[in-house]
């Protein structure tokens, strides 16, 4: 155990280094480890098939189709995307904080781990990595050590068409994965069941590492009496007996169906299952084999289980030595028999049987909430009542499992089959930190409402900045201008108003916005307001006056653009040259920013 964790500190050390060199950030680096991936995929199919025949008696169509096209699919979709996700996203400012710019960026976390499955050990594996060096990251994999062929041979293939120095695997057991969780990560991923599901959770919340968790549950399908009875059978038996022999985290788990159907769905499925894999199916080449005796024992041990012995419809056969059982369907099992209280993950279907369609829904709810939910209708209400009331982290209607294949469509669970989600964009996502990032002018845009000592004064000035409608009311205030939009304060107007103010304080001058004496002309686009001492402008998607200022906020530079447009409006029908006395700067008061000539 000491050795196990010497080696995992080692390798996680190293990978830190190099993240913090700055090797992984660069758009190039990551580009390079995705086709190399790709490389990786192409070059060695055969070995990797090969690995996964030793590993599950993986048909090889199986291992392509839903191993290696997957990866290269991802692998792809990467590279396309790529320098789009990573481009940082403007978002709008504020008046609050006029005049800035916001934006948010796309960071690493830096040097994560993903622990993947022995189910899909290629793809598990690899596709995780794919999202974490997208994303800029240093990677640790552990694969699966109940898949070995498939542990060593990525071993062995990453070094040679990765980036060593910052992808690394870990291979092991029990040991060697308990010494990897004991230490801090930026982020762990995790594929496989809730139980060791919540270990890895355990480790992270001693260093409050964040997870992702992609495990399982009781995947339902509900048949409707209205559907292509052949089609749906097809479609249910590829989903489940084509995918692994049933050892997948969506494969169908049991089906819900009415009582005066079922007969007729049962007699459908044994006629597909003895069309795909014959009437000995335990040689049938097409079928995967049990990944070792442990599953072996168990899945024999639901199938003995007193309760549910004589419910065996079809199938039941199996063969220890050859860790095989043949495709088995189960009629009205009792739904609190071992069947029906734990993910299946093998080739057994258990079909419960309801008065009416509709009582499916109390059944799935009856369960924990499935990493994917199924239902087969041509009833477009039926359709939306289960989408609003069943909860499961993905859902198909008219076919099973082929949700993953789309890289725009997120994968993961909700409450006990997992957290988080991956492929596509999300698997950027899933290992990205999305940072607020806002930048504003260094000596533009103050505001002394904002800063102590504190008056009712700048109260009401701040109220109204935060409510977002500043100049549909009068505000009282120090914050500056007494001019602004030609406002006349109390004491009056022009030169006057500014003795006036001087007189009494300017914290104290009253600032009529609404009502004031300015004119509103159309400049080029621009909102241009004149009084005895100034001249605003605002930019076009602006209004003032006595509706207030709504739309975007104003950017300095477009206000100094329009404060150029500005200086000839037309007043009464004609042009009007305005020479100010003073050179116009921006000032700001209560959150608004004009142009004016007061020099403050």
């Amino acid at each position: 155990m000491d050795a196990a964790v010497a080696a995992a500190a080692e390798a996680r050390e190293r990978l830190r280094a190099s993240f913090a060199s700055g090797r992984t950030r660069p758009a190039a680096w990551r580009e390079a480890q995705l086709r190399g991936l790709l490389r990786m995929a192409a070059e060695m199919e055969d070995d990797i098939c090969a690995a996964l025949r030793a590993d599950l008696a993986k048909p090889q169509t199986e291992s392509y189709v839903h191993e290696i096209s997957l990866v290269t699919t991802s692998c792809k979709f990467a590279l396309k995307n790529l320098k789009k996700w990573m481009k940082p996203q403007k978002v709008p400012s504020r008046l609050l904080t006029f005049p800035s710019t916001a934006r948010v960026a796309a960071e690493p976390l830096g040097v994560v781990l993903v622990v993947s499955a022995w189910n899909y050990p290629f793809l598990l594996a690899i596709d995780p990595v794919v999202g974490a060096i997208a994303a800029g990251n240093a990677v640790v994999l552990k694969p699966s050590e109940v898949a070995p062929a498939t542990s060593s041979l990525l071993a062995d293939l990453l070094p040679r068409y990765v980036d060593a120095s910052c992808v690394r695997v870990v291979q092991g057991g029990i040991p060697e994965t308990t010494a990897l969780l004991e230490l801090k990560w930026d982020k762990i991923f995790y594929t496989g069941n809730s139980k060791v599901g919540r270990i890895v959770m355990s480790y992270a919340a001693k260093h409050l590492t964040p997870v992702v968790l992609e495990l399982g549950g009781k995947c339902p399908v509900v048949v409707d009496s209205n559907v292509n009875l052949h089609v749906a059978a097809k479609r249910i038996a590829a989903g489940k007996w084509g995918c692994n022999s049933g050892q997948a985290c969506i494969s169908p788990d049991y089906i819900v169906t009415t009582k005066s159907f079922a007969p007729k769905l049962l007699e459908s499925l044994k006629k597909v299952l003895g069309k795909f894999y014959g009437q000995d199916p335990l040689r049938s080449p097409d079928l995967s084999r049990i990944v070792n005796s442990n599953h072996f024992n168990r899945l024999r041990g639901l199938m003995d289980d007193e309760t549910v012995a004589g419910k065996i419809a079809f199938g039941g056969q199996s063969d220890e030595q050859q860790l095989r059982i043949a495709p088995t369907l189960l009629l009205d099992v009792p739904l609190d028999s071992a069947i029906m209280k734990e993910e299946i993950f093998g080739p057994l279907l258990p079909i419960i049987t309801v008065d009416n369609i509709g009582q499916s829904f109390a059944v799935i709810n009856s369960m924990t909430k499935p990493l994917a939910a199924y239902l087969f209708t041509n009833d477009s209400r039926l359709k939306r009542q289960f989408e609003r009331n069943i909860s499961a982290g993905g859902m198909i209607f008219n076919d099973t499992g082929i949700h993953l294949t789309n890289p725009h469509l997120p994968f993961g669970g909700v409450g006990e089959s997992g957290m988080g989600a991956y492929h596509g964009a999300f698997s950027f996502d899933a290992f990205t930190h999305r940072k607020a990032v806002l930048d504003r002018s260094s000596f533009l845009g103050e505001a002394r409402a904002r800063y102590p000592p504190y008056t009712p004064a700048k109260l009401s000035i701040l109220r109204g900045v935060l409510k977002g409608n500043p100049m549909a009311m009068a505000v009282r205030g120090a914050a500056g201008c007494g001019r602004l939009l030609g406002g006349a304060p109390t004491a009056g107007s022009g030169r006057g108003a500014a003795d006036a103010d001087a007189a009494r304080g300017r914290g104290d001058a009253q600032l009529e916005i609404e009502g004031s004496a300015a004119r509103r002309e159309a400049v080029d686009g621009a909102t241009v307001l004149t009084g005895p001492d100034l001249v605003v402008a605002l930019p076009a998607g602006r209004a003032a006056g006595g509706s207030g200022v709504r739309g975007p906020d104003v950017r300095h530079s477009d206000i100094g653009k329009a404060a150029q447009q500005a200086r000839k409006v037309r007043v009464g029908g004609r042009a009007r040259l305005r020479r100010l006395q003073r050179p116009m700067v921006v000032c700001e008061v209560g959150g608004f920013t004009g142009i004016c000539a007061c020099g403050d």
